[in-house]
């Protein structure tokens, strides 16, 4: 959806440009900007000036080029861009650039800008897929994030150099979109989101458990989309990844405490979305000492958990969504068609953990979404954050008084 003219009129942007060969893509993102309605004052990295020249800018920008500390006419000419800007937004961002604003290290006017701002920040990161997936940018990334710096992940298609990969700038349209959202209500503002993820931990003893391999990234993807599109949300979860950014976190460890943390909040959910792996049995006790392999292989008796999807669809409000999932490794259409309705589910999100890439402990998935009314949505092979919006437009779709279902 293309954003509504004028819908930045008034505002100012600082569009920073780092020297990634993606620089020629800040040029269209910096005329969408200004058709907008957005004061934009471009700052060029020296680095920048090896990959688009500043002309350009200064011919489509509402200011000319900045560039350096020293040589303008305003004597801090960060602190006043950083003071007077609604946004900064960092395009491309590079591995260098990034690293900067992590650790505050203002060597130059753009990184001096950004640790002079107390304004949202939206960086887009370009670079080639090893560094990309370095440790240390991915380390830096999270940093940023839970400091509640948007990030506009890096999308996969064709690299400098002609090889394929993960860390091609994200398409204008997106980088502009994720500008737009900063200043717009999502369409999930005034709405509750709850989330599950994670695998729950069944303990045998105190340090033996009964798991699953689901790390949580799915959850956590949902979660972090929810709240980009202006969601209240709750995530109850199991895994240690790093929280999302503005969402109210609770940690669980079992069943019966993701249980009781859903319980507690699902009455006044709009959506929920049980992507959790819950453990369908526990130890019916559980030794208060580690057991010992002198004693022998140890009996386990099993017992069932509590079934917390089920339990939701049996109390579920008017008007309100409930999203299941499933991970199969056959009959997957069957298995899926049949839990949805046997949980009173209104989308049951199904994938075949089985395949390449696919399901836990991958950047990756593919599901197929069924919905209650009779629909079917297959969403290829992406990466888990194009899975959450997937499923969360299927939910906003069923949302009483939603564009989306009047369309």
């Amino acid at each position: 959806m293309e954003p509504t003219p004028g819908v930045l009129q008034g505002r100012r942007i600082v569009l920073g440009v780092s020297g990634g060969i993606a620089a020629y893509k800040a040029i269209e993102v910096c005329r969408r900007l200004v058709d907008l309605g957005a004061h934009v004052v471009p700052v060029l990295t020296e680095a920048a000036h090896n990959m688009v020249g500043p002309t350009t800018f200064t011919a489509l920008a509402s200011e000319p080029v900045k560039t350096s500390l020293w040589r303008d006419a305003d004597p801090i000419p960060h602190t006043t861009m950083g003071q007077g800007a609604d946004a900064i937004v960092v395009c491309p961002a590079t591995a260098r650039i990034i690293s900067d604003l992590r650790t505050g290290r203002s060597g130059d006017l753009l990184s001096a800008t950004l640790v002079a701002t107390a304004a949202p920040v939206v960086v887009c990161p370009a670079m080639h897929t090893e560094m990309w997936e370095h440790p240390a940018v991915e380390d830096n990334i999270e940093v940023l994030r839970r400091r509640g710096v948007v990030i506009v992940p890096p999308e996969e298609g064709r690299l400098a150099g002609g090889d394929i990969g993960k860390g091609r700038l994200a398409d204008p349209a997106t980088v502009v979109e994720a500008v737009v959202g900063l200043f717009t209500p999502g369409p999930l503002a005034g709405r509750r989101v709850l989330v599950t993820a994670g695998g729950t931990r069944e303990p045998i003893d105190p340090v033996r458990y009964i798991g699953n391999r689901s790390s949580g990234r799915q959850g956590h993807a949902v979660a972090a989309i929810a709240a980009a599109l202006g969601a209240e949300v709750t995530l109850v979860t199991t895994s240690s990844l790093p929280p999302p950014d503005r969402v109210d976190l609770v940690e669980v460890e079992t069943a019966a405490e993701m249980h009781d943390a859903v319980t507690a909040v699902a009455a006044d959910a709009d959506v929920i979305v049980m992507s959790a792996a819950v453990a369908d049995f526990r130890p019916a006790s559980s030794a208060d000492q580690k057991i010992k392999k002198s004693g022998g292989p140890p009996v386990v008796d099993l017992e069932p958990t509590v079934d917390i999807l089920a339990a939701l669809g049996r109390v579920k409000s008017p008007g309100q969504v409930l999203v299941g999932f499933a991970a199969e490794t056959e009959n997957l259409v069957d298995n899926a068609r049949d839990k949805l309705v046997r949980k009173g589910a209104d989308l049951l999100v199904a994938n075949d953990v089985s395949a390449p890439g696919v399901g836990f402990a991958h950047e990756t998935n593919a599901v197929t979404i069924f919905g209650s009314d009779g629909s079917v949505r297959d969403v290829p092979l992406t990466d888990k954050t194009a899975i959450a919006r997937a499923v969360l437009d299927e939910a906003m779709a069923r949302l009483p008084d939603s564009e989306s279902a009047d369309q």
